[in-house]
């Protein structure tokens, strides 16, 4: 090592000692400076001796590490930092504000470290080169900055892991209440209230957000991604509950009636392949809108998992209403609509678009004008298909119409197609 490495050595270390010996000043200046930067930090007393703590025991690990050439390979986060970072994120404070203050706090030491360095007695008979300060600030700026890094890393996982593990306990016990609420007969709508603690007088509208097997993004974050679409779409915050690990149910309420803003809700959907959102768009007020709203997103989202539909992100009540009603049936109605059917059940491409195609067709009042534009080909494409199917069925569309709707509509969302779950075709 050269002599000029050495004297860097020898100046860090008194630099560290000189710091050391002013370490309660420099603590108590660092975490006013926190209070009065960072909104997150203005605790009351208890948290705030806690984060005084916090402070002083990563500003004396630096000054040990500077004085005692500690190795990085042997810092780890001090444990009154551990339990602060645990705090923070039991409080719901942001990881944001935390890291803030970890650089701030940095550029604070690096700069009292700098005005130390200027103050040192010249160690010899000549002022202190500019070389060696230089390199010296250098040395405590890196090994500072290192440390910091490393510091960080271990807070990130310290409070990740509190917060998943505070937000578990905590959303259990509101899922419960929640489910209390919605199952409770005879719950008035104070008590109601008092269980939430929120209002529950004015409109509802609910949402269930679920993620597919399989993503490669955590469910957490893709579910806090869908509670975020959600309060863009309608404009308000949503209260959100942990039904499980893969399902969250959502409220927006407000004192009006809450829209949704669908395109807006869609194109949110289409960055997050493996994210499900199924809405009870019809907001209803007051505890009993409160749950009917619900009831109705669930039996929206049961469709979607019944139908499968892997393109289908976003389903609504209002789009599946029917089949909503009838999904705890699936056996019966399936057999019923194979009977109304018949041949119209197959399985296969030619069959699909005579059934979209008669869906359309008996939806636009037998016109074939009309569902020719709506399905954007040739008025004779309809006619003979409209015919092509009559044949199938056996006799006009005109018969027995009413149950040839219901069933081509439940036959589409309830998805009762595929290899082994159609009636056997006609002979």
């Amino acid at each position: 090592m050269s002599a000029a490495h050495v004297n860097v050595d020898v100046i860090v270390r008194d630099v560290a000692r000189r710091t050391q010996a002013d370490l309660e000043n420099l603590t108590a200046e660092m975490t006013s400076m926190f209070v009065d930067v960072i909104p997150e930090f203005r605790h009351d007393d208890a948290v705030r001796r806690l984060m005084v703590a916090s402070t002083a025991s990563n500003l004396a690990a630096i000054v040990d590490m500077l004085a005692l050439n500690i190795s990085l390979d042997d810092i780890t986060v001090p444990p009154a930092a551990a339990q602060y970072a645990r705090r923070f994120a039991q409080h719901g404070l942001s990881l944001e504000a935390l890291l803030r203050a970890y650089r701030l706090g940095e550029h604070m030491f690096v700069q009292r470290a700098m005005t130390t360095l200027g103050r040192l007695d010249p160690p010899t008979e000549e002022a202190l080169a500019t070389e060696e300060a230089l390199a010296t600030t250098s040395r405590i700026a890196l090994l500072t900055n290192r440390y910091i890094d490393q510091v960080i890393e271990g807070v990130i996982a310290i409070y990740e892991d509190e917060r998943s593990r505070w937000d578990a306990r905590s959303d259990a016990a509101r899922a419960a209440q929640v489910r209390a609420v919605l199952d409770t007969e005879g719950l008035d709508l104070a008590s109601a209230e008092k269980m939430l603690s929120t209002s529950l007088r004015g409109w509802h509208l609910a949402a269930i957000i679920w993620t597919q097997p399989g993503s490669p993004d955590p469910d957490a974050a893709q579910l806090r991604a869908g509670a975020a679409m959600l309060s863009a779409a309608t404009g308000k915050a949503p209260l959100t509950i942990s039904a499980d690990e893969r399902t969250h149910w959502a409220w927006i309420s407000s004192t009006a009636k809450p829209t949704l803003r669908l395109p807006l809700l869609e194109h949110e959907l289409g960055k997050h392949p493996a994210l499900r959102i199924a809405v009870g768009d019809d907001p209803s007020p007051g505890l009993d809108g409160f749950r009917q709203t619900f009831r109705d997103a669930q039996r929206a989202r049961t469709v979607a998992v019944t139908a499968a539909d892997p393109h289908r992100a976003l389903v609504l009540h209002s789009q599946v209403a029917l089949a909503g009603l009838l999904v705890d049936h699936l056996a019966d109605v399936r057999t019923w609509a194979g009977r109304v059917l018949g041949g119209l059940t197959r399985d296969d491409d030619a069959t699909l678009r005579l059934r979209e195609t008669v869906q359309v067709f008996l939806d636009a009042q037998g016109s074939f004008t009309d569902a020719a534009a709506r399905m954007h080909v040739h008025k004779n494409t309809v006619h003979y298909r409209v015919r092509k199917a009559e044949e199938i069925l056996g006799h006009p569309l005109t018969e027995n119409r009413l149950d040839i709707e219901v069933a081509l509509l439940t036959w589409a969302q309830l998805g009762l197609g595929g290899a082994g779950t159609h009636p056997a075709r006609d002979n």
